[in-house]
C-alpha cells in the first residue's frame, strides 16, 4: 500500500469519523490507536442529535442503532427544593429527537468496521505513536509508531492528533495547553439498572449541599458521578465509600437498595475534570481536534459533540484542497471556524465551575437557584431551546456534499 496523505492518531469518536469522512472522500487515511481494543470504563457514552444526523446522512445511523442503546429525552436538575426539566429533547424537529446513550466501546468499534471497508482506509489497533517525523524545514511528514511487530515509519502529508486531553501527538507538537480553570472532579462507578427503575432517569443531576450526583442510564446498568473538589480524592478515599453511599440513599432514594453494593475505591474511576484550550492547534503538515486541542468537562458529554464537529470541519476543508491536496493551507481555517464554538462552550463551564467554588468556599449549598431555573424553564420554548442548544452545539458546522451527496 502507498503511503497515506492523512494519519489520524486516536481513535476516539473525533478521530474516528474523521477516518470515515475522509475514507468516503476518497483520500487515503489511517488510524493509530494505542489501545488494542476501544473498551476503556466510563468514556462518553452520549451520542446527540447532532451526531446521530450524521450518521443518518452517511447511511449508517439505523445499523448503529439496532446495537443495544438507551433513548434519553430529558435533562433533568433535582433539588431540595424540586425536580425541574431543563431540556425535553423530545421537542426537537428532528428523527433522532433523543440522546443516544451507548457504551463508547460499541460505538467505536462499529464505525472502526465501517471504516475499514472502505477503499485506502486503514484502522491499526495496538499502534502506538513513538515519534513525529519532520523534514529539514520542521514541518511534521509522519509518524514513528510501535506495535507487537517492532517499530515503524509511516509518513504522511498531514497527521491529526486525536488522542485525547493527554495526548501524545500535543506533547511531541510542543503545543502545550493552557488551564482555564476547573473546580470539581468525579468519582466514576456502577450500580445495576432494573426494570422498575424510574423512566425518565436518564441523563439527571442529583444536587445535595457540598455534592452533586449525575446519573447516566445504560441497557443494564447506571452510570454515576460522584462530584469532588478539584484534588479532594485523597481525603474522600480516606473517609471511604460510606459518605457516599449515605448521599445515593440520601438523594436518589431508588437506588438506596443497590448503594451498599458499592464496597470500596477499587469500584470507582477518578476523572479529574479540566477545561483548557491550545492557543495554536496546528503546525505545518499537523492538526490537533477534540480534547487533544480544547479539553471539555464531561458534564452533559459536550466533548463527544465537539470532537465529532472538528472532524466534520476537517473533513469540509481537507476535500476542498485542490490539486496536490496541500492540506497546510486548510489548518489555520480549520480552527477560525471551530474555535469560536469551543471558546462559547469553555466559557459557559468556565462559569458553572467557578459559581461552584464560590459556594464552597462560602459553606453555600452546591445547588442551582431553583426558583429562578423554574421560571425560566417555564417560559414557552425554554426546554426545547435548551435542549437544541445540547443537541447541536454553538454554531454546528454542515457536511460538505462532497463527502455525503
Amino acid at each position: 500500500m502507498t503511503a497515506p496523505n492523512v494519519v489520524v492518531v486516536g481513535g476516539g469518536p473525533g478521530g474516528m469519523v474523521l477516518a470515515h469522512l475522509l475514507g468516503r472522500a476518497g483520500i487515503p487515511v489511517t488510524v493509530l490507536e494505542a489501545h488494542q481494543d476501544f473498551d476503556r470504563d466510563f468514556r462518553g457514552d452520549s451520542l446527540h442529535p447532532y451526531t446521530l444526523e450524521l450518521l443518518d446522512r452517511l447511511g449508517l445511523a439505523d445499523r448503529l442503532l439496532d446495537l443495544p442503546h438507551h433513548k434519553a429525552r430529558y435533562f433533568r436538575f433535582h433539588t431540595p427544593s424540586g425536580t425541574i426539566t431543563t431540556a425535553d429533547y423530545g421537542k426537537l424537529a428532528s428523527r433522532h429527537d433523543y440522546v443516544a446513550l451507548m457504551p463508547q466501546a460499541r460505538f467505536l468499534g462499529f464505525l472502526a468496521a465501517e471504516t475499514a471497508s472502505l477503499p485506502g482506509a486503514r484502522v491499526l489497533t495496538g499502534a502506538k505513536v513513538t515519534e513525529l517525523d519532520r523534514d529539514g524545514d520542521g514541518r511534521v511528514t509522519g509518524v514513528r509508531y510501535r506495535d507487537h511487530t517492532g517499530t515503524h515509519h509511516l509518513p504522511a502529508a498531514l497527521v491529526v492528533g486525536a488522542d485525547g486531553r493527554f495526548s501524545r501527538v500535543r506533547r511531541l507538537a510542543g503545543a502545550p495547553a493552557r488551564s482555564l480553570g476547573a473546580s470539581t472532579d468525579l468519582l466514576w462507578f456502577r450500580l445495576p439498572r432494573r426494570d422498575d427503575d424510574p423512566p425518565d432517569a436518564d441523563v439527571d443531576l442529583h444536587f445535595g449541599r457540598n455534592h452533586y450526583l449525575g446519573l447516566l442510564a445504560g441497557t443494564h446498568d447506571w452510570q454515576v458521578g460522584y462530584s469532588l473538589p478539584k484534588g479532594g480524592y485523597a481525603e474522600a478515599r480516606d473517609r471511604g465509600v460510606g459518605p457516599i453511599r449515605t448521599f445515593v440513599a440520601d438523594h436518589v432514594p431508588w437506588l438506596a437498595d443497590r448503594a451498599g453494593l458499592l464496597t470500596g475505591f477499587a469500584q470507582t474511576t477518578l476523572l479529574s475534570v479540566d477545561i483548557s484550550r491550545v492557543d495554536t492547534w496546528w503546525r505545518p503538515g499537523l492538526l490537533l481536534i477534540g480534547d487533544a486541542a480544547h479539553v471539555i468537562s464531561p458534564v452533559g458529554g459536550n466533548g463527544i459533540l465537539m470532537a465529532v464537529q472538528d472532524a466534520v470541519t476537517t473533513a469540509n476543508h481537507l476535500v476542498r484542497c485542490p490539486g496536490e491536496r496541500d492540506f497546510d493551507t486548510a489548518l489555520p481555517g480549520i480552527q477560525a471556524e471551530r474555535e469560536p464554538a469551543i471558546r462559547q462552550v469553555q466559557a459557559q463551564q468556565v462559569r458553572v465551575e467557578r459559581r461552584a467554588a464560590r459556594a464552597r468556599e462560602n459553606g453555600r449549598p452546591a445547588t442551582p437557584p431553583y426558583l429562578l431555573l423554574r421560571l425560566l424553564t417555564a417560559l414557552p420554548g425554554a426546554r426545547a431551546r435548551a435542549a437544541r442548544a445540547n443537541a447541536y452545539g454553538p454554531r454546528p458546522p454542515l457536511l460538505d456534499p462532497a463527502i455525503a451527496p
